[in-house]
């Protein structure tokens, strides 16, 4: 892994985007989650798989019209039986996703998307986040046409296409069948965490804001790996070996670190909230710091801690 200072920053605040008050974005802020490159933010250490997505510039081609979230960069690789892997990686907001993204991103071998259900979500909830009115321009609003997208043909034929969704934007009417297309996985985290740090952003979650129960119907619907985001920053390498083995992948050590900046297949809100990932190099240490959860919102960590207990019995 490249090497990153840690100096001159409290882990708590590692990898904090943007945190704001009314009317934030509901999703993940990948706290203490990316280790902040040494030096300038802006320096660009290139590897093969960054340097692979780079050619295709902001401004590529874009699959299906998903957006900046979804590039359809030509990727050189040996699929297994000529079959596209197609992750879906399943979180709740407040957790590690987007490093968990970058790791993905790094294997030569692979194409992500990013949050391709959020723009459905927007139009569906009515909610006002940074970036709205770019966001719904960028992705498709139908979630009928995302699903087309997420389930047919991939541009290059990668083996694997990482999908990065975050649970919440998974509405009540949206057709679960095709999610039987893809291969499932869940990353999770300790609800006391989640929502110690989801109230500095919104005062009052609920808890189909943290994602819980959606996870849990995913996971009893199509089960697949389950790992803890603090297992994943207290070994990176044991936890993503595992995960790859569990998703029928070979593990590629590119996963531990990744190049900083922007990376084309970013969603187009990345400039509102991945200011730490753009900074970083990789997966942060792991802060075993308990939460401070407001006495509050006790009664929603203990109403969101089963579902949490269910899948962490799981985990790899």
């Amino acid at each position: 892994m490249p090497a990153a200072s840690t100096a001159g920053h409290a882990e708590a605040d590692l990898a904090r985007q943007n945190e704001t008050g009314g009317g934030s974005r509901e999703t993940e802020v990948n706290e203490v989650a990316v280790k902040p490159v040494a030096g300038s933010p802006g320096a660009v250490i290139t590897t093969t798989a960054a340097a692979c997505r780079r050619s295709n510039g902001p401004g590529g081609d874009h699959l299906h019209g998903l957006g900046p979230g979804f590039p359809a960069t030509p990727v050189t690789s040996v699929t297994m039986g000529g079959m596209t892997i197609r992750v879906a990686m399943w979180s709740g907001p407040r957790n590690i996703s987007t490093a968990m993204m970058r790791s993905f991103g790094s294997r030569a071998d692979t194409v992500v998307s990013d949050e391709p259900l959020y723009a459905h979500y927007l139009a569906a909830t009515g909610l006002d986040h940074p970036g709205r009115d770019e966001i719904l321009a960028s992705q498709p609003q139908r979630w009928e046409d995302v699903a087309d997208a997420l389930t047919g043909p991939v541009p290059g034929d990668p083996a694997v296409f990482y999908q990065k969704h975050m649970t919440h934007h998974l509405l009540p009417q949206i057709g679960r069948d095709w999610l039987g297309k893809l291969t499932h996985a869940f990353l999770i985290r300790d609800p006391a965490h989640v929502v110690a740090s989801y109230a500095k952003v919104r005062g009052e979650p609920t808890l189909d804001d943290l994602g819980y129960p959606q996870q849990a119907e995913i996971f009893r619907t199509f089960g697949g790996p389950v790992v803890d985001s603090a297992d994943v920053l207290r070994d990176p390498q044991r936890t993503l070996r595992l995960l790859c083995e569990a998703l029928g992948l070979t593990f590629d050590p590119a996963m531990l670190s990744w190049s900083p900046g922007p990376r084309p297949e970013d969603g187009v809100w990345a400039p509102h909230w991945y200011a730490s990932v753009h900074a970083s190099t990789g997966f942060a240490p792991w802060n075993p710091t308990p939460a401070e959860v407001p006495a509050r919102l006790r009664p929603l960590v203990e109403a969101a801690r089963p579902y949490y207990e269910e899948l962490a019995a799981h985990r790899l």
